[in-house]
């Protein structure tokens, strides 16, 4: 019923900014109500992290690691979400994820749904 689509990541220099989208694909007759958007990151053997969230209303949230340095934004109507990294670190190299959480149609529950990753490298 949704599927997320991202774009955007790739290669980028210690320093600099890069940008990953993500847009819900919603299947059609279906409504879909945001809850909240996020990104989570996950780096070779390590856990997937939360880095990022917005919620309906516009209220975000960043993980220490990456407060001051990544925006997040979007546009919960649209079930689009954006982030806007920059200082990049070596560190933030890893597959980053789109998450939305949401109730379709006349659901009362939340479901949850995940975009296939997209790579960010941070390399000289």
């Amino acid at each position: 019923q949704v599927q997320l689509v991202e774009s955007g990541g790739g290669l980028g220099q210690p320093g600099g900014s890069l940008r990953v989208s993500c847009v819900a694909s919603i299947a059609s007759g279906y409504s879909f109500a945001i809850t909240s958007m996020n990104w989570y990151r996950q780096a070779p053997g390590k856990q997937r992290e939360l880095v990022a969230t917005i919620s309906r209303s516009g209220t975000t949230k960043y993980s220490r690691a990456v407060q001051g340095r990544f925006t997040i934004s979007g546009d919960s109507t649209k079930s689009t979400v954006y982030l806007d990294m920059k200082s990049l670190k070596p560190e933030d190299t890893a597959v980053y994820y789109c998450n939305q959480i949401g109730r379709i149609g006349t659901s009362y529950v939340d479901t949850e749904y995940w975009g296939q990753g997209t790579q960010v490298t941070v390399s000289s």
